[in-house]
């Protein structure tokens, strides 16, 4: 997929059918005298509805059509016969999608799981028919209710991503470099900052035919959580990986402050995602020969509360036990 097909933001207008008009009529028949009222009650109108389809991985369909009405309930007919339904409009978005007003920014609800789906906008229920109004004193009804009005709505659509690891990191820390040596994800990869403008899937293949889903989402800078750079529009992407993946590169000048910046973003964003199981990664370790990656871990044993790793994406260095790591802490 490419970065201009990932589409994970979008404002969409949808409006519901009206309820169809009760009948108004008597019945007429041959010697069948004062036959009554039979007038039928109108049908409902159509319902906008949001489904969970798996088969999407971005909103990007939504792209191009930001408008969804359904049909009008038809009205109702004679010998009590009710007008039929209007056809409900179904929405498919992947799951991970969230629905909110665009003005409160109030969460309305959200897609998760296959085989979701949520009214956005309830159709009119239909009016009834005059046979409902008859009595003692009223034999002859001549009228109905008309059917009930529609809804209209303004919806955002905001997409989270559904992975079991995340990758984080500063800008140009290798997150793209280990997705693509990682997986058969082919995300954009250079030597300069801000390469990823759009966060990437890839599917990781374990032993025995077994799989796990990695996402990288554009560097995180400091102020992040504030809305600099790229890291406030994508931080969402990493609200529900199981596991947060930190990658730091070996010749940072200071390897346990740039993990504690980078966790203090995430906490300024949202204190829940320091609950999430956490790993580091030092990039870039073909770099370091024997004695200064002694060095370095006898000072990260000091200084960290978490696992970490050296590996190198490039060299393919420690790829095979971040695997065994990250598989064995999604299982445990």
């Amino acid at each position: 997929m490419t970065e201009g097909n990932f589409v994970d933001y979008v404002k969409i207008n949808v409006t519901s059918g009206k309820g169809g008009k009760g009948s108004v009529h008597l019945r007429r028949e041959k010697y069948v005298a004062k036959g009554g009222p039979d007038g039928g009650d109108g049908g409902r109108g159509g319902h906008i509805i949001i489904r969970a389809n798996p088969n999407y991985w971005t909103l990007y369909h939504l792209k191009f059509k930001r408008h969804f009405k359904a049909e009008h309930g038809n009205d109702g007919g004679k010998s009590r016969s009710t007008g039929a339904d209007g056809t409900d409009v179904y929405i498919d978005v992947p799951l991970g999608t969230v629905i909110k007003d665009p003005k409160t920014q109030k969460k309305l609800f959200e897609i998760t799981n296959k085989g979701d789906t949520e009214i956005v906008c309830h159709g009119g229920k239909g009016g009834r028919g005059n046979w409902h109004f008859k009595s003692s004193t009223n034999q002859t009804p001549r009228y109905a209710q008309s059917g009930m009005s529609n809804e209209e709505k303004k919806i955002t659509l905001e997409l989270k991503l559904l992975a079991d690891v995340g990758l984080v990191g500063f800008p140009n820390a290798g997150k793209s470099t280990l997705l693509s040596v990682i997986t058969d994800a082919k995300p954009k990869i250079g030597d300069y900052e801000f390469t990823t403008l759009k966060p990437n899937l890839g599917i990781v293949k374990y032993k025995d035919y077994q799989t796990f889903v990695m996402a990288d989402i554009p560097g995180i800078i400091e102020g992040a959580a504030e809305g600099k750079g790229l890291g406030h529009y994508f931080l969402r992407h990493i609200e529900r990986n199981s596991i947060l993946l930190f990658l730091i590169p070996s010749d940072s000048d200071d390897i346990n402050n740039r993990y504690k910046i980078l966790l203090n973003e995430l906490k300024k964003y949202n204190p829940e995602m320091l609950d999430k199981d956490r790993l580091i990664a030092v990039t870039k370790s073909d770099l370091l020969d024997q004695e200064l990656s002694r060095d370095i871990s006898i000072e990260l044993e000091k200084q960290l509360d978490v696992d970490y790793i050296f590996i190198s994406s490039l060299a393919n260095q420690g790829i095979s036990e971040l695997k065994d790591k990250l598989w064995h802490m999604l299982n445990s």
